[in-house]
């Protein structure tokens, strides 16, 4: 009867040691604003690499740069039960009614490259103003502080976008020979940027830059700029260093750009969403490191 005991006692404890010893597999939301840019296409791959080495079960969902879309796709994540949601907003604001909801469920959230305008555990992204100041500093020693700036903006009410064209105004608010003649959003949209771009050059004469807080909205500034035979006489500069972006640098048709780390941030996102559900603190902030881009 001892060694039945102890034999029951053994097994169990066999158990108990063989569940503990076995990772646990992590169900974790991302949910990106638009997989039609190359950048979040890069952001989704390292976060689904890094899922896969981690053992993690990662569902990412596309709003397709819609708002609302988004807010329907969180909601589906924390009624799913997910163990925590990664988010990059299409709308800082309009995110946050999904983002309490998962608050209310007890379910972490990591907003990731644009923050959101409430509380989260942790934000993964760029430092975007210093990026913009980064930008506006190349811009000005390339004119030697002397010139006529066209701003694109990106979505309006995503810090990215608010952020980026914080730091470029602060430096050339303090440059006494540099104008921003005009800044127009362009929604980080690539037929956007081309768009806006004709209406400005409609509008506008004697334009020597511009700045664009994405290389999208660069790119099609361009191609408008190329089609009224001002290629020579604009310099333009952008944000985010994607594939074609290094390209048209190479081609001298981009002047430069502000490299980010899409791939840091996915694999970022998941080591420190499965740190969170490890039980470990982590920090408030996890800034990406920046570099500018030229020929």
């Amino acid at each position: 009867m001892k060694k039945v005991v102890s034999l029951i006692v053994i097994m169990a404890f066999m158990m108990v040691a063989g569940f503990a010893g076995t990772a646990e597999a992590y169900d974790v939301g991302l949910a990106i604003s638009t997989l039609e840019n190359p950048f979040f296409v890069d952001l989704a791959d390292g976060a689904e690499e890094t899922a896969e080495e981690l053992g993690v079960n990662l569902t990412v969902v596309d709003a397709g740069d819609d708002a609302a879309t988004q807010m329907n796709s969180v909601e589906d994540l924390v009624i799913q039960g997910m163990d925590l949601v990664a988010i990059n907003p299409v709308d800082g604001d309009a995110i946050v009614p999904a983002i309490e909801e998962a608050d209310m469920m007890n379910i972490p959230v990591i907003t990731v490259d644009r923050g959101a305008e409430t509380d989260v555990t942790a934000h993964i992204a760029s430092d975007n103003v210093e990026g913009g100041m980064m930008a506006a500093e190349y811009i000005a020693d390339q004119l030697e502080n002397e010139g006529r700036l066209i701003e694109l903006e990106g979505v309006p009410g995503t810090s990215a976008a608010r952020e980026r064209g914080e730091g470029f105004n602060e430096v050339m608010d303090e440059i006494e020979g540099i104008e921003i003649i005009d800044s127009q959003p362009a929604d980080f949209s690539r037929s956007e940027g081309m768009s806006v771009m004709e209406d400005l050059l409609e509008a506008h004469e004697d334009i020597d830059a511009v700045f664009a807080h994405n290389d999208e909205m660069a790119l099609g500034a361009i191609e408008a700029i190329d089609a009224a035979g001002l290629t020579d006489e604009i310099m333009v500069v952008g944000f985010d260093a994607i594939d074609d972006a290094l390209t048209a640098i190479e081609d001298g048709t981009l002047e430069a750009t502000i490299a980010q780390q899409p791939e840091e941030m996915g694999r970022l996102t998941v080591e420190m969403a499965v740190q969170l559900l490890d039980g470990e603190e982590v920090d408030e902030f996890v800034p990406v490191p920046l570099e500018l881009i030229t020929q």
